[in-house]
């Protein structure tokens, strides 16, 4: 019995050991969205900082040499660019195509919900979606994908320099928090609560 108690004591002690699974987060209130939107705006001034940059070419990304862990993304809706952070440290920024009219890529705080290397859409001729990864029940996610054009072209999904995206996807891990700010250059807000919809990862780009 003794030999039995301790051997519970350990398996107990083991079990409150294991880290507990990041929480999902899908947060599109106005609140989330006005923090979102302010991470975008002060993303921009650390691109300037760390880069030297305050612009990008159509499907140009930047990457910090030697950076391989990212604990948190930004989105800017309105200049179409994606931030990769680890910490409070700029890592990353890359050109990005987002929405086009008549769709939505949601603004709010999400986080990594699955991860793809290798996803393919299911409605659009099998056509490659690599390193997808979702960030809401919707399927909306961040992949690889030309073109970068410049403008909101999507079906939803955040569309990405696929080189930039393969070293996002490796830096990230499930849970990683993604922040989408702003709104499209097209937005309309009494249009877009009209029309605007959105569709699953697997009928998207």
């Amino acid at each position: 019995m003794k030999y039995l108690a301790q051997s519970l004591a350990l398996l107990g002690a083991m079990v409150l050991a294991v880290p507990a699974p990041a929480q999902a987060i899908d947060d599109e209130s106005s609140a989330a969205v006005a923090k979102a939107t302010d991470a975008a705006q002060d993303a921009r001034e650390d691109m300037l900082e760390t880069f030297g940059k305050d612009n990008l070419k159509n499907g140009q990304f930047l990457w910090k040499d030697g950076a391989d862990e990212v604990t948190r993304v930004v989105v800017s809706l309105p200049d179409q660019l994606v931030y990769a952070y680890d910490g409070d440290e700029l890592v990353g920024v890359a050109t990005i195509s987002t929405a086009r009219k008549g769709y939505i890529t949601p603004a709010g705080i999400f986080s990594v919900l699955g991860k793809d290397r290798d996803y393919r859409s299911k409605k659009f001729d099998n056509a490659p979606m690599p390193f997808a990864q979702r960030i809401d029940d919707y399927g909306i996610a961040l992949h690889g994908g030309e073109p970068i054009p410049g403008y909101p072209a999507s079906h939803g999904c955040i569309r990405l320099p696929t080189k930039f995206a393969a070293k996002l996807f490796a830096a990230t891990e499930v849970g990683t928090p993604v922040y989408i700010g702003g709104y499209p250059p097209y937005f309309d807000p009494a249009e877009a609560a009209g029309k605007a919809g959105r569709v699953d990862i697997a009928e998207a780009d």
